[in-house]
C-alpha cells in the first residue's frame, strides 16, 4: 500500500509545504505520543534537529504534539542524528526524534523516529502513526491534568562528545595530525571538532557557521570540493566532510581526491577482520555499492550483502544476520559495535585510527581497490508500467545477459520521484555507457507510447 507520508528514512519534504507544516507536525506528535502510551509510567521523548530555518517551528510543534498527548518532552537542540538516537537508549526514552532532511538544501525538512532502542521504527509502526494522522487526532488528547511537560536538556554536546571520543582505540591518539573537517553548516558544527581537538589532533574547520540558510550549501559531503580546496591550503593530513545531520561522511585525502563510502567500509571492514572483531564475515552494503568493493572483499575471503537502497534497509539486514559493518557509497556508515544508525565523525574515527596505526598516507590507507566504471542515468515516465512493457523486458534480458560475466546491471524505480534508474558498471566503460543509452531509449519510447 502507497503510504501518504513516511518515505524511505521518515517524512521529508519543503517546509510549510504539505506535509511538512507545523500543523502536520504537531499531529505527529500526537498521534506518536498516543501510539507509545503504555502504562501508568510517565512517557518521554526526545527531540533534536539540525541547523535549518524551519527547525525551531517544527520543533515547537512536536513539542505542542507530544505535550498534547501526555508525553514529557526533552529538547536538546541542534545535535546529530547519531545523538539522538543515542540519547534516545541513554535517557531512556520511549522515542527519539530528529528533525532533518540530512543533505538536502535548507527549504526542506525531515521528521525521523526512532524506538527506545535508538534504531528507526519499523513499516509496521510507521503504518500505525499514518492511520492515526488521518483521523480525527484530537480525540486522541490527554486529560488536562496529564498533559506533558517540556524540558530543554542541557549537556547533550558533552555527552555526545565523550561517548564520540571512547569509540577510538585506546591505544590510538590523533596528535600529530591535521584534520580540515567540513561541517556543512549543520548539526555537528559544535560537537565534531570538539571531538577531534580533544583527541589531539590540529583541526582546521569550515562549515561551522550555520545561519540557518546555509546547510549543505556548496559545502559537506554533498559538495566536497570546499573541503578539498582546505585541504590543500592547510596541507592537511586528512579531511573529513560530514552531511547536514552528520549520519554521513566522505574523506579527502592528503591530495585532495575524495574517498567514497565504499573505499571506507572497505578499510574498515579489513581492519576489523584482521583484528578478529568483524561478525558476518563481510559487509552489508545496497544494491548501488561499486562491483569493484564487492571484488575487493572477495580477495579477501570476505562476502559483500546486498539491501534496497536506503540505510534503514542495510540495518535490519545487519540485525537480523549479526553483521557489525554497513553502508551505503554516498557514506551512510552503520557500525552497530557503536550505534544503531550511520554515524559520520565515528566512522572517520575508525579510518583515522587505521591511518595512524600503518602509519602511512591517508591515499595510501584509504584506496583500498579500483572502482568499476558505473554509469547511472534516468528517465522520467509519466504514467503506465514502462518495465512490463514486453519489448522493454527483453531489452533487460539481453542487456542482462551481455553484461553476466564482466559487469552488473541495476534498474528499478525511484522511491520519491517518476523517474526510473537505470545503472550498468563493468571493466569496459563504452560498453556499459552503450548498454544504458540503448535501455534508456528503449524505456523512453515506451513511455511515450503508453
Amino acid at each position: 500500500m502507497k503510504r501518504r507520508y513516511f518515505g524511505t528514512d521518515g517524512i521529508r519534504g519543503q517546509s510549510n509545504v504539505f506535509p511538512m507544516t507545523p500543523d502536520l507536525a504537531m499531529r505527529v506528535g500526537i498521534a506518536v505520543g498516543t501510539i507509545l502510551r503504555r502504562g501508568s509510567h510517565r512517557h518521554r521523548v526526545v527531540i533534536g534537529k539540525d541547523t535549518r530555518l524551519s527547525g525551531y517551528m517544527l520543533e515547537n510543534a512536536l513539542v505542542a504534539g507530544f505535550t498534547a498527548a501526555g508525553v514529557d518532552a526533552f529538547v536538546l537542540g541542534p545535535i546529530p542524528t547519531p545523538a539522538v538516537a543515542m540519547l534516545t537508549r541513554s535517557l531512556r526514552a520511549d522515542i527519539g526524534v530528529m528533525i532533518s532532511a540530512s543533505h538536502n538544501p535548507y527549504r526542506d525538512n525531515g521528521i525521523k523516529l526512532f524506538g527506545p532502542d535508538g534504531y528507526k521504527l519499523s513499516d509496521e509502526i510507521e503504518q500505525q502513526i499514518e492511520d492515526l494522522l488521518d483521523q480525527d487526532i484530537y480525540a486522541q488528547l490527554a486529560k488536562s491534568d496529564e498533559i506533558g511537560r517540556a524540558t530543554r536538556i542541557d549537556g547533550v554536546h558533552d555527552r555526545y562528545i565523550e561517548f564520540a571520543k571512547r569509540t577510538l582505540p585506546r591505544d590510538v591518539t590523533l596528535q600529530g595530525l591535521r584534520i580540515a573537517i567540513d561541517c556543512a553548516n549543520g548539526a555537528a558544527y559544535k560537537v565534531a571538532p570538539a571531538v577531534l581537538w580533544e583527541l589531539g589532533a590540529d583541526v582546521v574547520s569550515i562549515g561551522t557557521e550555520p545561519n540557518g540558510m546555509n546547510i549543505n550549501l556548496d559545502c559537506g559531503s554533498t559538495h566536497p570540493v570546499a573541503l578539498s580546496r582546505k585541504v590543500h591550503e592547510v596541507r592537511a593530513d586528512i579531511g573529513i566532510a560530514l552531511d547536514g545531520d552528520a549520519d554521513r561522511v566522505l574523506i579527502v585525502d592528503e591530495n585532495g581526491s575524495i574517498i567514497d563510502g565504499d573505499q571506507l567500509m572497505a578499510v574498515i571492514a579489513e581492519s576489523w577482520a584482521a583484528e578478529g572483531r568483524l561478525q558476518g564475515n563481510g559487509v552489508v552494503a545496497t544494491v548501488m555499492s561499486n562491483l569493484g568493493l564487492e571484488r575487493y572483499l572477495k580477495t579477501r575471503k570476505l562476502d559483500l550483502h546486498r539491501t534496497k537502497v536506503g540505510d534503514r534497509y542495510v540495518v535490519e539486514h545487519m540485525r537480523q544476520h549479526d553483521f557489525n559493518v554497513g553502508g551505503e557509497q554516498s557514506g551512510h556508515i552503520v557500525l552497530s559495535d557503536f550505534g544503531t544508525t550511520g554515524d559520520g565523525l565515528v566512522a572517520a574515527l575508525q579510518v583515522l585510527a587505521c591511518v595512524k596505526r600503518q602509519g602511512k598516507t591517508v591515499s595510501d590507507v584509504c584506496n583500498r581497490f579500483e572502482p568499476v566504471p558505473q554509469i547511472l542515468k534516468n528517465v522520467r515516465y509519466s504514467g503506465g508500467r514502462p518495465l512490463e512493457e514486453p519489448h522493454v523486458v527483453a531489452a533487460i534480458a539481453d542487456a542482462e545477459a551481455e553484461l553476466a560475466k564482466n559487469g552488473r546491471l541495476l534498474i528499478r524505480a525511484s522511491g520519491t520521484e517518476p523517474l526510473i534508474r537505470v545503472m550498468a558498471e563493468g571493466d569496459d566503460r563504452t560498453q556499459i555507457e552503450r548498454i544504458v543509452d540503448g535501455l534508456i531509449g528503449v524505456i523512453g519510447g515506451a513511455r511515450q507510447a503508453a
